[in-house]
Parts: structure tokens; sequence; C-alpha cells
């Protein structure tokens, strides 16, 4: 039990919250690439975003894990973001680093659902069942290339009013 939830009510909710986070993630991705603000998607990716780390770290787990390693990164560009976002509102350097460390926290999330994309969907799995195979390697760099190239673009477009 977590939370008073079975593990796999958690682990439901907790992939909810993730895919609420990643959805959001990429309207406000758009909105970077057009430099719009999006303060409410903006609001909803950064909780969201926020609290599938949080969730993630209440499973059960052994040792130091990758995925306490993404969680714990995660939350420090999470931070770091809401900080240039709401505390710093976007001035002068803060605009970019707002930018980076959003986008970088929308990758990983990604990184990890193409990750347990691979594990728990059959057809996915089929194709790379133990994680090292091509399909999977193609996958990532797919998404780890789409991540650089709006994410320097991003950087280059978001010039919101006011900052």
């Amino acid at each position: 039990m977590l939370l008073g939830m079975s593990l796999s009510t958690f682990t439901l909710l907790h992939v909810i919250i993730s895919l609420i986070g990643i959805v959001t993630g990429l309207v406000v991705l758009y909105g970077l690439l057009k430099s719009q603000r999006m303060d409410g998607w903006t609001l909803i990716f950064l909780l969201t975003t926020v609290l599938t780390s949080v969730t993630g770290f209440l499973f059960p787990f052994n040792g130091f894990t990758p995925a306490i390693a993404f969680g714990i990164l995660s939350m420090i560009l999470l931070i770091a973001a809401i900080a240039a976002r709401y505390s710093y509102h976007l001035a002068g350097s803060w605009r970019w680093i707002y930018v980076v460390t959003a986008v970088i926290a929308l990758y990983l999330n990604c990184f990890v659902l193409v990750v347990q994309s691979f594990l728990k969907i059959p057809a996915f799995n089929a194709l790379a069942p133990t994680g090292s195979e091509p399909p999977f390697a193609i996958v990532q760099g797919i998404v780890l290339l789409f991540f650089i190239v709006t994410g320097f673009l991003a950087v280059r477009r978001f010039h919101p009013i006011g900052t």
C-alpha cells in the first residue's frame, strides 16, 4: 500500500500524472517555439512534472537506481525552472535557464516514457526485449534529437513581452 492505495492503483495514478505532464509539456514547448508564455499550461506542466518525480520516489526500491537518479536530476531542473519562471520572472539570463531546464525535464519524462513503453507494450517489447537492441536505441535517438533541435530553437525564439 502506498498513500492508502494498492501498488497497482498508485502506479496507475503515477502514469496518469506523468502523461499529463508530458502532454502539457509538449504544449508548453510549442508555446516556447512561438514565444508564447502559456501561463496556465506551464503551471500544469511544472506541477505534474514535479508530482511525477515525487510519486516516483515513493515506489519501493532497493538501493540507488537509474530511476532515482532521473528523479533527482528532474527535481533539480524543475527547481531551477520554477525559480526562473516564478521568482525571477524570466528576466535576463533566467529566460534561457527556464527554457533549457524545462525542456530537459520534459525530455527526461519522454525518455522514461520510451523505456516504459518498450518494457510494458508487447509489440515494442518484442522489438527490444532487453532495451539494448537497435529499435530501442533508434527511438531514443530520435527523441533526443527532437529535444536538442526544439530546445535550441526554443532558446532562440522564446522572448515573451516584458523579458
